[in-house]
Order: structure tokens, then C-alpha cells, then sequence
């Protein structure tokens, strides 16, 4: 099983308290911190996904399950209102995000803030976040907003401005939480339903059209 590499630190220390169980003759407590490793570990699985669709298509960033698709006004994004998919990561989800759709990185950038639960509609006005956008060939902004939770460590994302990324590679991830929101311009189709469960570089989200808001 692949994992992110983020992972390590959280899950390094199982091991040794497991040892240290066993060598005090406490295997049942040490089964229990091996259990509690591999839990973690879990939380970092990184699967192997591929597309083979029109270019043109946009990808969910997340594994998850849609809760929300509306409308919204994101400055960064342009002038006109844009689609937003917002989709929530329960424990038993991948945590890890890959980039929707290909382009150039023009904006990376971290908000500090709160970490109430992200099911919350508020959630991505208060919490932390990190907001990430593409600029496609076609001069199209696609938006990936990581929003921590309430047990959400820390926001990671590897993209910087300037970078040109291709649909399906790493985008990043989010330590233990739980939202990703993405944004797409007003005149996208939107292809997903509320209450969709979606494949972070697996399951088609959106493509061009004039579909309106």
C-alpha cells in the first residue's frame, strides 16, 4: 500500500510503544498500539488512480462525498460568480488530494483560522484553509480550497506559483480532515450530484459548457 510520506511521524512512534509493551510482557497492549498504528497509517493511503478521459474534463480532488453544489463569488477566480463542489472526507476516506485539471499554478496560498466541524456551510469562511488556483490552456481558473476540521493537524499542499501540473498528480493533503471545495467557472457543467460519493483523480466533476448557474 502507498502512502504519503507526511504520514511517518504519526505513526513511527505505534511501533516502538508496541515493543515497549512487549518487552514490559503486556503483549495485549502492545497488539493495541500496533492496531492504533495501522489506523493511522490508513488515514495516509495514497491509491494509485488513472483517467483516461477528454482532457477537458475536471476531476475531483477528493475522495468524499458531495454535500453541497452552489453558487459563489471568488474574487481570485475572476469577476463572475463560479460552481462550487464541496465535498466532505469522513475517517474512512483517502485524505490525500490530486490536482483536478492541468495548468499552471497561480495561486497558492494559506489562511490561517479556526477548526470547527466542516460540515458547518461556514466552515470555509472561518477555518483554516488553503486555497489553490490553475490557470488551463484555455485561460480558464479552476479553484481547490483544503479546509481543516475539527480534528484536522495541518493543511499540506505542495504546489507553488509557476508550476505547471498535469490532471491526477499530487496535489496534497489534509492531516486528519475534512473538506475540499472546488471551483469551477459559472458556465461549467457540473456532472456529480449531492450525496455522490467521488474518487480524488478518478471521478469526472465538471467540464466546459453552458450549463449556467
Amino acid at each position: 500500500m502507498r502512502v504519503a510520506p507526511e504520514a511517518w511521524p504519526f505513526v513511527l512512534p505505534f511501533p516502538l510503544l508496541a515493543l515497549f509493551f512487549l518487552l514490559k510482557g503486556r503483549p495485549r497492549k502492545a497488539i493495541g498500539a500496533l492496531v492504533a498504528g495501522i489506523g493511522i497509517l490508513l488515514f495516509f493511503r495514497d491509491p494509485r488512480r488513472q483517467f483516461e478521459g477528454e482532457e477537458e474534463i475536471v476531476l475531483a480532488p477528493a475522495d468524499g462525498r458531495v454535500t453541497a453544489i452552489d453558487t459563489v463569488e471568488v474574487p481570485a477566480l475572476g469577476d463572475t460568480p463560479c460552481r462550487r463542489i464541496v465535498t466532505f472526507l469522513s475517517v474512512f476516506d483517502v485524505h490525500v488530494q490530486r490536482v483536478p485539471a492541468s495548468g499552471v499554478v497561480v495561486t497558492s496560498r494559506h489562511r490561517p483560522g479556526r477548526k470547527i466541524a466542516a460540515f458547518f456551510e461556514h466552515a470555509d469562511r472561518v477555518n483554516e484553509s488553503h486555497l489553490t488556483i490553475l490557470e488551463r490552456a484555455d485561460g480558464d481558473r479552476v479553484g481547490i480550497r483544503q479546509i481543516a476540521g475539527l480534528l484536522a493537524r495541518r493543511i499540506v499542499c505542495r504546489l507553488v506559483p509557476g508550476q505547471t501540473v498535469r490532471r491526477g498528480e499530487s496535489l496534497g493533503l489534509i492531516k486528519f480532515g475534512s473538506r475540499v471545495d472546488l471551483l469551477v467557472p459559472g458556465e461549467y457543467e457540473v456532472l456529480v450530484s449531492r450525496g455522490d460519493r467521488v474518487r480524488n483523480g478518478e471521478t469526472p466533476v465538471a467540464r466546459p459548457g453552458d450549463s449556467g448557474p
